[in-house]
């Protein structure tokens, strides 16, 4: 059932990829295509949107055949199938660089995953502790905003799908209160907010261009985020010692590497 559990997570990472690369494609540079309602229009983006969520489905099932400490690293090697697949429809071959500028983040990720410690039981959240989730969730994403609006290009995409990481991780922290059951029917009416704010953030980000970096950007803000939230508002342990700190320093090296080898992407 592990090696079930392991295929299964990784079908579901590359169906999650290819997902990321169609609605990336959609987005880069295609006049009139920044709005989200625009890109609600397009056939290829839509198809990426199913994906993703056949991509997300799958790891879900992964999990209930395997281990987190196997499911979990499998899902990082998103971001492996992302880059070619993009740079294939751009028209193009992802360099070694870029590649390993990749492996570098999807490391530094597979620590930080295999380092949070389990939660110990079911999570509870107040209404007040709702309201906090939304507004530092909030506030958060709209400095991440502001600072994107002078940043450079590749910068611009970094914090603008950190944003949105922010606002996917609220969303996620809101989701396994409500699947645990300890929650009011207006939390429900709650988690459209950040998830719709998030996909609206995260176009914007792929219309930069920078298409390896926004994607590592989100697949590190948003898991962080919900481990920050889950310590913060539900009382649950952090990783302690020096390991987390190097996983974090891997990431962000990645990270600064990939802004520096992944060209800026138009659509042709």
């Amino acid at each position: 059932m592990t090696l079930l559990a392991a295929v299964t997570a990784l079908v579901g990472s590359l169906f999650f990829a290819l997902g990321a690369a169609l609605q990336q494609f959609e987005a880069a540079g295609a006049p009139g295509a920044r709005g989200l309602l625009a890109l609600l229009r397009r056939p290829r983006w839509l198809a990426g949107g199913a994906s993703i969520l056949v991509g997300g489905g799958l790891h879900i099932v992964a999990l209930g055949l395997g281990p987190l400490t196997v499911v979990q690293p499998m899902g990082v090697a998103s971001l492996l199938f992302a880059l070619p697949i993009a740079a294939t429809l751009h028209g193009r071959r992802p360099s070694r660089a870029e590649l390993g500028a990749a492996g570098l983040v999807a490391a530094g990720l597979v620590g930080l995953v295999l380092l949070v410690p389990e939660s110990a039981g079911p999570t509870a959240l107040s209404p007040a502790g709702v309201v906090t989730l939304l507004a530092v969730s909030g506030l958060a994403a709209a400095l991440l905003w502001a600072g994107s609006r002078i940043a450079s290009p590749a910068g611009r995409a970094a914090l603008l799908a950190t944003s949105s990481g922010v606002l996917y991780g609220a969303t996620a922290t809101l989701m396994r209160v409500l699947v645990d059951g300890a929650w009011n029917w207006w939390y429900l009416l709650a988690l459209p907010v950040p998830a719709l704010l998030a996909l609206a953030m995260l176009q914007r980000a792929y219309a930069v261009g920078h298409f390896g970096v926004s994607f590592a950007s989100l697949q590190i803000a948003d898991p962080l985020t919900a481990v920050a939230f889950g310590a913060l508002l539900l009382g649950e342990p952090l990783p302690t010692g020096l390991a987390p700190v190097a996983a974090a320093a891997l990431t962000a090296a990645g990270t600064v590497a990939l802004a520096r080898t992944t060209p800026l992407e138009a659509r042709p």
